[in-house]
């Protein structure tokens, strides 16, 4: 099948197929005499894994180490185990952030008036932050989370 139809089965964009070619995240495919990219049912079976890993928040890496595991018999369970609960520790983190973010967010919101005044809590915040500088923070995938978004791990 060509780039269109693997794409349509997998549930995974074109433009992302040929970005995973090129990182090496999976092999380049075959190519038909004109040059097009033709797929067969395991490199469609390997994009719908590569599909569900990347709705589950996994990072290229971890995708990457999650494909050799997968492909490799002789695997032991428990490394697969191990990303899987070092990946379930940062979505916690990251979950615990959304919500510290939401809860200022409301409380600023319930101290604005709201009204055509231009007293506003809400950017006296922003701008009060502003003045300060802070360690700047690598963005993750849901946000500035202080997470190495290659390694998944928190800045020291």
């Amino acid at each position: 099948m060509n780039i269109g139809e693997a794409s349509r089965a997998s549930g995974v964009s074109t433009k992302m197929i040929r970005y995973y070619e090129t990182i090496g995240l999976i092999p380049q495919a075959d190519r038909s005499e004109a040059g097009y990219r033709n797929y067969g049912d395991n490199d469609v079976h390997t994009l719908r894994f590569i599909r569900r890993s990347r709705d589950l928040g996994f990072t290229v890496e971890q995708m990457a180490d999650l494909l050799a595991l997968w492909r490799d018999r002789e695997r032991a369970s428990g490394e697969v185990k191990k990303i899987a609960l070092e990946h379930v520790e940062i979505l916690e983190r990251k979950a615990e952030e959304l919500k510290a973010m939401s809860r200022t967010l409301k409380h600023l919101a319930a101290h604005c008036h709201g009204d055509g005044r231009p007293d506003c809590p809400i950017l006296e915040d922003l701008a009060d932050a502003a003045k300060t500088p802070t360690k700047a923070m690598e963005p993750a995938r849901f946000g500035t989370a202080g997470i190495d978004p290659v390694r998944n791990r928190r800045h020291g």
